[in-house]
């Protein structure tokens, strides 16, 4: 099951910021939801490095948003996916544009087309995972005045390659 949030946008504060890195964590009516706030290489470091506590075989869904392209996959093996996130870390952090979401029928990462952070679960597990990657809750990230109004849309070919060829390896199905 997916949980779909808000679409937050591009924030340039981001990428350049300093300090503490933090998150917010909130109860919904059937899940929580967290969202990371730190620079874009920290962003796309944390969702590699905490999928790796979903289970062995996840479902995927990756949308490059300039090629408008999507693609899906059932019971992909975890450890697939995450060889596939690691090549894609310093594309991902440099271009954006991509969604990429695992999930299970308990937890969903989301690395937004913003390189944005979030984790919808039906448990507070991923609380005490954030604390423990040394991230700090607040009780809000950031003033919204700071957003603009879109993600960065110039051609990235490299990322939009490396993205298709994250699909073929996955044997993911083009949506």
């Amino acid at each position: 099951m997916i949980f779909r949030g808000r679409n937050p946008d591009v924030t340039v504060w981001k990428r350049f910021r300093s300090g503490v890195d933090g998150f917010t964590f909130t109860k919904g009516d059937s899940h929580y939801e967290a969202y990371v706030g730190a620079n874009a290489e920290r962003v796309v470091d944390l969702f590699y490095t905490l999928c790796e506590l979903l289970p062995p075989a996840i479902d995927v869904v990756i949308a490059d948003l300039r090629s408008e392209s999507t693609w899906t996959g059932d019971s992909i093996a975890l450890p697939d996916v995450r060889d596939a996130v690691a090549r894609l870390k310093v594309p991902l952090a440099t271009y954006g544009g991509v969604e990429f979401s695992l999930y299970t029928e308990e937890d969903q990462l989301t690395l937004t087309p913003q390189l944005e952070l979030f984790i919808y679960s039906r448990s507070d597990r991923w609380l005490y995972l954030l604390q423990g990657k040394g991230l700090e809750e607040k009780a809000a990230l950031a003033d919204r005045s700071w957003r603009s109004q879109a993600w960065d849309r110039a051609p990235a070919p490299t990322l939009s390659a490396a993205i298709t060829a994250a699909a073929e390896r996955l044997s993911l199905t083009s949506a």
